[in-house]
């Protein structure tokens, strides 16, 4: 048995990661691991974080030894708080939000395509390293492994209980990768779990008993989890077991949303550039998004500055002659993202949808809408769950104003002037914490959630019927995997068998739906009428046994959702002649 529960927070802005001692004196307890990293150049300090940024220099730029580490000389590029802070200044050499890459399937999330340069990508920029959104995080995870291992030389990670977290929509073909990033930072072992539940696992464990006098039976806590580049929603509700002992269990997911810290930044570059007379480069415009973040973080502080500085620097000769400077104040803060992005709506408003354009560039498929309060409205008006508390997570909800308006504007919905917040977590650590109790409960040691997969999910099955010109088969949807169904656990599908292709390339659909707990294994539906989203497809050759080349092969199907939180789904011949593994995540859809 592994000496320590290992839990990490993959963040979209900040990696952290926290450890149980499971041979320390006396009862366990989850401490913070500190993670040594570069702060500026040649420097290096531990940090509670991670920031999940990866900062791909040329020499020119950043001189090789000047990043080396305790565990790697002149690797070549950097990660964490330096390269957060340099990469303002380099915004073309700078990795982020990848997190968000690895759940966007309108890229190759395995090809090297970030950092992302788009149409705007200036003649300079067509140079330098890129890596894919797969291999950025791995370089975090990476980071974290050697950095434990430094502090840790008799108890490598690798050989550790290691729980990683992933955000509740995360489908899974992002799981799959995230699991994939692990392996190759040299985790070949990791257990997922989803970060709202982690940070209400840190929330239980901090109360200690306290926690049901706390909640009590029909109670439902809404996690709202706001962070640097997403918003998910979850809610976990209380019952009674019929025998007295009160029970947890989550209830509803909400949809992957692209919409948090990163757009406030946008929103604060795009008001300053515009008091420095809205002609800056593109160059320009992205070191102003980092300059703005930072000046964000330092206003929505425990100890806020009336003001913070905005500096952007020059290019070519006029480096410093041509170096910009503002400022935001607190009351600019308050106003764009108070009003912007949580504005007070009636529980009824949905998300605003605009006209699409008919050509736009590629990148990550942002919220057309940046209201949280709207979201959160669409998510609790389509699961129907009354909420008696809020958990606040992420560290956008640091700020004290951000969190009063979400809780006012909820508590107004239901006749209420704020609705009660659940305290006593720390929001950018409490993912890890979380992850790393979840650890001891996976023990017995603690409560335990109960959960399962977040979402129903569903294979294609083309109609048999004759050929008709311009008309392909209909398609009908077969539910493999009911909401809710419970780690390592193997569904058995009812029905009459399929035909399995084999020895040619064919392809696989899958959907997947947040908002259908109520569909069983087996049941059959219009994709389209149930408003399934429909996930990347899966391109196999399946290998053909015997006679059976050019076939269709009866057989029924089988799902399974693995101990670590992936999906897997068997192909059964009936003669037993043969057993087929559909890999998920094969292709990724163009």
């Amino acid at each position: 048995m592994s000496r320590y529960i290992v839990g990490i927070d993959l963040g979209t802005t900040n990696c952290a990661a926290a450890y149980v001692d499971l041979e320390g004196a006396g009862e366990p307890e989850i401490r913070q691991f500190l993670v040594p990293q570069l702060v500026a150049q040649g420097e290096i300090d531990e940090r509670s974080t991670l920031p999940s940024f990866l900062l791909l220099p040329s020499a020119d730029e950043v001189a090789a030894e000047a990043m080396s580490l305790p565990w790697a000389r002149r690797p070549g590029f950097a990660v964490g708080e330096f390269a957060r802070e340099r990469g303002a200044d380099l915004p073309h050499r700078l990795v982020a939000s990848a997190k968000s890459w690895l759940s966007y399937s309108g890229v190759d999330r395995r090809a090297a395509v970030l950092p992302w340069r788009g149409a705007e990508a200036e003649p300079r920029d067509s140079d330098g390293e890129q890596v894919s959104p797969v291999e950025a995080s791995s370089r975090y995870l990476g980071h974290l492994r050697a950095a434990w291992d430094h502090a840790h030389r008799d108890a490598a990670l690798a050989d550790q209980e290691v729980l990683l977290t992933v955000p509740a929509s995360f489908d899974a073909v992002a799981r799959e990768l995230t699991v994939l990033a692990a392996q190759q930072a040299g985790l070949p072992n990791v257990v997922l779990l989803e970060e709202p539940q982690a940070a209400f696992y840190s929330w239980l464990a901090r109360s200690g008993d306290g926690w049901r006098k706390a909640l009590a039976p029909g109670d439902a806590v809404v996690v709202c989890d706001v962070g640097g580049g997403t918003t998910d929603f979850s809610t976990i509700a209380v019952a009674d077991d019929g025998t007295g002992n009160l029970v947890i269990e989550r209830v509803a997911v909400g949809d992957h949303i692209l919409v948090g810290g990163d757009n406030m930044d946008l929103a604060l570059a795009h008001t300053i550039a515009q008091r420095m007379g809205g002609k800056l480069g593109s160059w320009q415009q992205r070191a102003l998004v980092h300059a703005c973040r930072r000046a964000k973080e330092q206003l929505l502080g425990e100890r806020p500055p009336d003001k913070a500085p905005v500096t952007v620097l020059g290019r070519g000769s006029k480096l410093i002659g041509g170096t910009l400077r503002s400022e935001l104040g607190r009351e600019d803060v308050q106003r764009l993202l108070l009003d912007g992005f949580f504005p007070s709506v009636a529980a009824d408003v949905r998300p605003q949808k605009r006209r699409t354009v008919g050509l736009k560039e590629l990148g990550l498929p942002y919220a057309q809408d940046a209201a949280i309060t709207r979201h959160l409205a669409d998510f609790l008006g389509r699961h129907g769950r009354r909420p008696t508390a809020i958990l606040f997570n992420g560290g956008v909800m640091k700020g004290d104003a951000l969190r009063t308006r979400i809780a006012e504007v909820v508590g107004g919905w239901f006749g209420q002037a704020s609705l009660p917040a659940l305290a006593g977590t720390d929001l950018d650590l409490a993912v890890a914490h979380g992850a790393a109790y979840y650890g001891l409960v996976r023990h017995g040691r603690g409560i335990r959630i109960r959960g399962g997969v977040g979402r129903s999910y569903y294979i294609g099955i083309e109609a048999a019927m004759p050929a008709i010109p311009g008309f392909a088969p209909p398609l009908k949807a077969m539910c493999v995997v009911p909401f809710g169904l419970e780690e390592g656990n193997t569904v058995d599908l009812p029905g009459e068998e399929l035909g399995l292709v084999v020895g040619e390339t064919a392809e696989f659909r899958f959907f997947a739906s947040s908002s259908r707990p109520q569909d069983k294994p087996g049941a059959l539906l219009d994709p389209e009428q149930a408003e399934l989203v429909e996930l990347d497809p899966v391109e196999a050759t399946l290998p053909a046994e015997g006679d059976t080349e050019g076939r269709a092969v009866p057989v029924t199907l089988e799902a399974k959702v693995t101990a670590v939180g992936t999906l897997e789904l068997w192909c059964v011949a009936r003669d037993a002649r043969g057993r087929w593994k559909l890999e998920y995540s094969v292709r990724e859809r163009s």
